[in-house]
């Protein structure tokens, strides 16, 4: 069974992670939910090594890596394969860079000596 104080937390977290992602972006609002979520995990498996296998504290472990493998998968979806933001696709052009130049050199305002 788990605890209403933990169920409130991954319920805070969560929406603060929508209203964060509304404002900035998915990647950054997972991200940080991610970080939020690890640590309450971190001290759930440490009250675990404390107190001994116990029904609550494992089924609070299970449910914060259930939520952290959620908010993973939604971060995925905000990322592409190589963990770049689909929305941030680098711009190809379309000619290479190193073209040589064909037009005669200008002299900043200035007029030649003539």
């Amino acid at each position: 069974m788990i605890s209403d104080e933990v169920l409130d937390a991954i319920a805070h977290i969560e929406m603060h992670r929508q209203e964060m992602a509304k404002e900035a972006s998915v990647a950054a609002a997972c991200s940080e939910a991610l970080r939020k979520l690890h640590e309450l995990l971190e001290r759930e498996r440490e009250a675990l090594q404390l107190h001994g296998p116990g029904p609550r504290h494992a089924a609070h472990v299970e449910a914060l890596t259930a939520e952290i493998e959620r908010v993973k998968t939604l971060a995925g979806v905000a990322t592409g394969k190589h963990g770049r933001s689909q929305r941030q696709k680098p711009v190809r052009p379309a000619q290479p860079h190193n073209l040589p130049r064909t037009k005669a050199r200008r002299t900043m305002g200035r007029s030649r000596g003539r």
